[in-house]
């Protein structure tokens, strides 16, 4: 699969254990030129080389709940690329005090925060990339199986990714006469950034392993592959859709059984 000629915008890199950094490698091994960005210094001292290990056209500052720093990245975007083909969102975030504890004593400030950043932010992304995908284009937005059903300690986590896929489906419908493609990958459990904040998060991957089918975890390649195909041609038939890589622990019903 080849994106020779093609142009696309990665957000959520956080460093080079980051799913988003992953498929961004993928992607510009397979021929893309890439732009990303990053938030505050503490992001930015990880982010910027990486950016320079892949000649990155693009590489600023956007917090992805600033609608002037969104403005000013796509801006940029556009002078730098002119148009787009594809677009990542790989970004979530939930105030740690309300990814403890139980979900009742969820704060109204941390929830509208993890439904901002983790879900609307995918719409704002998609309204300032319509622009630029004027010849069509592929957006994938990266979930997690707590989204769909309870996962202990995911929190408040749960419902701002389960707003993000429903965002997706809504998404892909509305743009999909423009022939602008809206997917999610639905991720197993992988150690990232983002997973440190989570309580049990070693126990969680323990667990995930001894019942999946495949009997382990995925692999940031498996993740990053299934994104390379949905922003390819290969893809080109799929849309408002939520790809489980997750080693086929979704289909299980109950752990597996003695002779498993």
């Amino acid at each position: 699969m080849r994106l020779d000629g093609k142009n696309g915008l990665v957000f959520g890199v956080a460093n080079d254990r980051s799913i988003a950094w992953a498929i961004t490698e993928a992607v510009v091994n397979a021929g893309a030129r890439v732009g990303l960005s990053y938030q505050g210094e503490r992001l930015e001292r990880r982010v910027l080389p990486l950016a320079d290990r892949i000649n990155a056209d693009l590489c600023m500052q956007c917090d992805v709940t600033d609608d002037e720093q969104l403005d000013a990245y796509f801006a940029k975007a556009t002078q730098v690329f002119g148009k787009i083909d594809f677009l990542v969102h790989s970004v979530a975030y939930a105030p740690r005090a309300d990814l403890m504890g139980r979900f009742v004593e969820t704060s109204r400030d941390g929830y509208r925060v993890a439904q901002d950043v983790s879900a609307y932010s995918l719409i704002e992304l998609c309204r300032r990339a319509r622009p630029l995908m004027s010849e069509g284009g592929s957006v994938v937005a990266l979930t997690y199986y707590g989204g769909e059903k309870v996962i202990p300690n995911y929190n408040v986590m749960g419902p701002g990714k389960a707003a993000l896929e429903a965002s997706v489906r809504y998404l892909a419908s509305d743009l999909g006469p423009e022939n602008i493609r809206v997917n999610a990958i639905s991720a197993g459990p992988i150690k990232t950034l983002a997973a440190a904040g989570i309580p049990g998060f070693r126990e969680m991957l323990k667990e995930t392993a001894a019942r999946t089918p495949l009997r382990r975890n995925v692999t940031y390649a498996e993740i990053a592959n299934t994104a390379l195909f949905l922003t390819s041609e290969m893809g080109s038939g799929v849309t408002g859709e939520t790809i489980h890589v997750d080693g086929g622990y979704h289909v299980m019903g109950a752990p597996p059984g003695p002779h498993g």
